[in-house]
């Protein structure tokens, strides 16, 4: 009876165990994704504002 109760305990804590660490391996991912699209909305956003700065600038008459 208690080598049953020691291989189901093997068998349900091994499954825990890989189920958490797969959850962290995604975890990771979607944080890495995230941020790369943040990181890339700031570079558009960024960009957009100096060109129209640019723009802005280029009309002033000087002369």
């Amino acid at each position: 009876m208690f080598a049953s109760i020691v291989a189901v305990w093997s068998v349900v804590r091994g499954r825990v165990e890989a189920r958490i660490r797969h959850d962290d391996a995604g975890s990771v991912v979607e944080k890495v994704i995230l941020t790369a699209v943040f990181a890339a909305l700031a570079i558009a956003v960024g960009a957009i504002i100096v060109a129209k700065i640019t723009a802005k600038a280029n009309s002033i008459n000087l002369g």
